[in-house]
């Protein structure tokens, strides 16, 4: 190297090559402070040129922003910055890059400094010879321009904000006022919104001794020790460390408690005051770059999510959901278009533990918030199915965008879930070992009548619901009513038979309404029994024997009970697979093809048989009319196992049922058990004696109720028998501190312990059926009975609208006219009477009677009869 070309400089040589430019770093020990600030000053430098650019169109270095034809991240540019010093190849232009120390103010005149920005430099910021690095003439006038033009959006006042906080946005916003442009501010929210390193670190929450700074760019090492000398300057620059949140970040933010899920650590509060202030901006100037930089964002998450699922396990990654969650212009075309789609998809990707977090964290938003979020989602679902139903080859369970929202629904519907009135830990454990005890009993049972493993289809895991340990039919009351999660489009456009291949409906069961799940319900039954005709056909040629498809049922009506019974017992204890065949009923004596009405008288003999007070199989309330299991009763186990059964049929041929249980019986046979809130349906007196005593404010409990822990009942003949709830139950009087226990003691012995030995045989009949069938997937126990009894809603409006007329009549003939003016002048009992002449069955089917699809027809020309 000529010596011309190399100066000395007080940390260390500064030899230049054309216009590159090495750092000789000397092994003075005095000097080795000195040669590691010179160290960082190059790397800060290189990252403002590789970020910036030294505003020279023409320019032709490669480390510099103004030559490169892609921009740089802040990491990506912070790496290359160190890279490129370790290379001993680092080139700085002529100018220096726009992003400099800010200057006095008056102290230089804009071109006084734009002048100075021309010049080159060394490392340690001294000007290098004009003869270095000559520009032509219009380089330099193109320099000139190009740095005037961007006088406004990178003057040296202006800071480069790598996170935002409120006082962040509050000053841009000020500032914008100020100069009536709002370009600094768009450019923040789209450099940092689309860049899910500094989203992450953005709006973070603040310990109450930790003052809010101003973010900057700074340079840290990580041991003051640092050795620079030239053998170990590799060594030496890794232990440096750029830092854009890191280093001045730790000491300017501080964590959040360690009991945050997942480490979101995003000041809510915070992020809604900042949303609320932009959104006030008249015409939304920021709009557009904020779209564009959550479509980006989503884009790169969705990317990260797919191939690099380690990074969902660091510090505030899910941070950005729930910030972009907050906008509360989600539901605006302008967002339904790209954002929120792709929003969805990179959402859809998190796993089960990442999505658990945000619905433990979105449980205490409150219903308002939740119920925005709600209809955020809703809303995109809509738009995407009535946007795409006329295609020809659409369907929905294949919408990818409509899976994703639906995804992130299903969190927000847990969210709520968990927000709501729950049953109690101890139960729930309680209910799950009863569950298990029942699951053992029947694989037991199974294993005696078929000599084999029995037959089972494993349902569907809610891995969603596994992982925070909560079932539906453990709350009791959600924050948002179950209705305003149903889609009334989706249940309409599904097609339900694939659906349920695609699991669509069992994942997203919220989604759908009563209607819907009955017909996707019916749709997975009826393949079912295909699937076991198809067997039994294969069985009969192989074993060249009589095929037997159907389940066939021969009964006589006058000993009808009876040939059920054991018909229904031997098929129980043979093959109980058998009972999943379609049903096939034949009334001895009678001819007929049972096409379902046969069946349907089948089933309403059966029931007002064995629910007749005079059979005393069960009990009556006078004021609800409910029935309860009738705990004296002469019966064997045979019956009430063959009522399970008959209600599983029922259910499984899709046949509505005149039965009156109240809904602890459902909750039942869906795995729950009876507790102190479910007697206001099966036993209300004594419900309302024992919120009497719960409410008496008196001390003196004891002497007004004169109660103890032994309790009284009547047997089916009246005598009065005892039970005690405990120990010496005699000897203990209920007082002011043990009526709590008391009534849950009571309310239990009522539910579950009076009468198991009767549920347990009913709820056996029951899974016979229903063992393989997605029922507790699909349905909550309200639901389950409308399943069973139908509606109670008669609103025959509904039905005259839901008629079709043929064979020349009309809705406005006048003889139809006629027609409803009678029907609608009819007494519940003739209304009854009328289903029961037109359909078979006096029940209204779920969702109600506009689901049926009654024809009125013309039956020949007029007559003068």
């Amino acid at each position: 190297m000529n010596p011309e070309n190399k100066e000395r400089s007080d940390i260390g040589d500064v030899e230049t090559s054309g216009d590159s430019y090495h750092l000789n770093i000397s092994t003075n020990q005095q000097d080795e402070r000195m040669k590691r600030a010179a160290a960082k000053e190059l790397i800060e430098k290189l990252y403002f040129q590789l970020i910036e650019g030294c505003g020279n169109l023409d320019c032709t270095n490669d480390h510099c922003a103004s030559s490169i034809k892609h921009s740089l991240c802040s990491n990506e540019a912070a790496a290359m910055a160190i890279t490129i010093v370790k290379s001993n190849q680092a080139k700085l232009c002529g100018a220096r890059p726009i992003k400099v120390a800010r200057q006095a103010s008056g102290s230089h005149s804009p071109s006084t400094s734009a002048q100075e920005q021309s010049q080159p430099v060394d490392a340690s910021g001294e000007e290098l010879p004009n003869s270095v690095n000559i520009q032509s003439t219009k380089a330099k006038k193109l320099t000139e321009t190009k740095i005037k033009s961007k006088t406004s959006t990178h003057s040296p006042s202006k800071k480069f904000h790598l996170y935002l906080t409120e006082d962040i946005i509050y000053e841009l916003l000020e500032t914008g006022k100020e100069e009536a442009s709002y370009s600094h501010l768009n450019q923040t929210i789209g450099r940092v919104f689309s860049d899910a390193d500094f989203l992450k670190r953005s709006f973070l929450k603040y310990s109450s001794n930790t003052p809010k700074k101003e973010p900057k760019f700074c340079l840290e090492s990580k041991n003051d020790d640092v050795d620079v000398s030239t053998g170990d300057l590799d060594k030496d620059i890794d232990s440096l460390q750029v830092s854009e949140q890191d280093a001045c970040y730790s000491r300017t933010l501080s964590a959040a408690s360690a009991s945050d899920d997942n480490n979101i650590t995003v000041d809510i509060e915070s992020v809604r005051r900042v949303y609320a202030r932009l959104f006030a901006l008249p015409g939304l100037p920021f709009q557009n770059c904020l779209i564009n930089a959550v479509t980006t964002l989503s884009l790169s998450y969705q990317v990260e999510l797919k191939y690099h699922r380690s990074k969902e396990k660091t510090r505030n990654f899910l941070n950005p959901f729930v910030i972009v969650m907050e906008i509360p212009e989600l539901q605006n075309t302008e967002y339904l278009k790209s954002a929120l789609p792709e929003f969805c998809k990179a959402a859809a990707e998190l796993s089960v533990d990442s999505q658990a977090a945000l619905a433990r964290l979105w449980m205490h938003y409150g219903r308002e918030r939740l119920q925005d979020m709600v209809n955020t989602l809703q809303q995109l679902i809509t738009v995407k199915v009535v946007d795409s139903q006329d295609l020809r080859s659409y369907t929905v369970a294949d919408d990818v965008t409509v899976l994703a929202a639906a995804r992130l629904l299903k969190v927000v519907f847990y969210a709520n879930l968990l927000a709501g009135r729950r049953d109690s830990s101890e139960q729930v454990t309680r209910e799950l070992q009863v569950e298990d005890a029942d699951e053992e009993s029947m694989q037991d049972f199974f294993q005696g009548a078929m000599g084999s493993p029995k037959e089972a289809k494993a349902p569907v895991e809610d891995k969603l619901a596994k992982e925070i340990s909560l079932r539906m039919i453990d709350v009791r009351e959600p924050v948002i009513p179950y209705a305003n999660f149903h889609n009334d489009i989706v249940s309409e456009q599904l097609e339900t038979d694939r659906s349920f291949h695609d699991h669509f409906c069992v994942n997203f069961p919220f989604l759908l309404t009563i209607p819907a799940k009955v017909q996707g319900l019916y749709f997975e039954h009826r393949l079912r029994m295909f699937q076991e005709r198809r067997y039994s056909v294969l069985q009969a040629l192989v074993h060249d024997a009589q095929p037997n498809p159907y389940l066939r049922l021969r009964v006589r009506r006058d000993n009808i009970i009876d040939d059920a019974l054991v018909r229904l017992e031997m098929i129980a204890m043979e093959n109980p697979t058998d009972l999943k065949k379609q049903l096939y009923v034949e009334f001895e004596g009678e001819q007929g093809i049972d096409e379902g009405g046969v069946s349907k008288e089948f089933f309403q003999l059966v029931v007002d048989y064995l629910f007749n007070p005079d059979y005393a199989m069960f009990t009556c309330d006078p004021e609800t009319n409910v029935v309860w299991f009738n705990t004296t009763s002469f019966e064997t186990d045979r019956q009430f196992t063959l009522i399970g059964i008959i209600l599983g049929l029922a259910i499984y041929n899709n046949v509505i049922l005149d039965i009156h249980f109240p809904m602890v019986v459902y909750r039942k046979l869906m795995g729950k058990v009876g507790v102190f809130e479910d007697l206001k349906d099966s036993h209300p007196t004594i419900a309302k004696s024992l919120q009497t005593l719960l409410d008496y404010d008196g001390d003196d409990v004891e002497d007004v109720f004169m109660l103890s822990f032994r309790v009284g009942y009547s047997d089916v003949f009246g005598a009065t028998l005892t039970h005690d709830l405990k120990e010496d139950a005699d000897k203990i009087p209920v007082n002011r501190a043990n009526r709590e226990e008391f009534t849950n003691l009571y309310a239990d012995f009522l539910l579950n312990k009076m009468a198991s030995r009767q549920f347990r045989a009913f709820k056996a009949g029951f899974q016979m059926v229903t063992d393989v069938s997605p029922l507790k997937q699909l349905f909550r126990p309200d639901e389950l009975e409308i399943l069973v009894c139908g509606s109670k809603d008669f609103d025959f409006n509904a039905l005259e609208g839901s008629t079709e007329y043929d064979n020349g009549y009309s809705k406005n003939h006048s003889t139809i006219r006629q027609f409803w003016e009678v029907v609608h002048d009819m007494s519940d009992e003739q209304k009854k009477a009328l289903l029961m002449f037109t359909t078979g069955s006096d029940r209204v089917p779920a969702g109600g009677l506009s689901k049926l699809k009654m024809i009125i027809a013309r039956h020949g020309p007029d007559s003068e009869r």
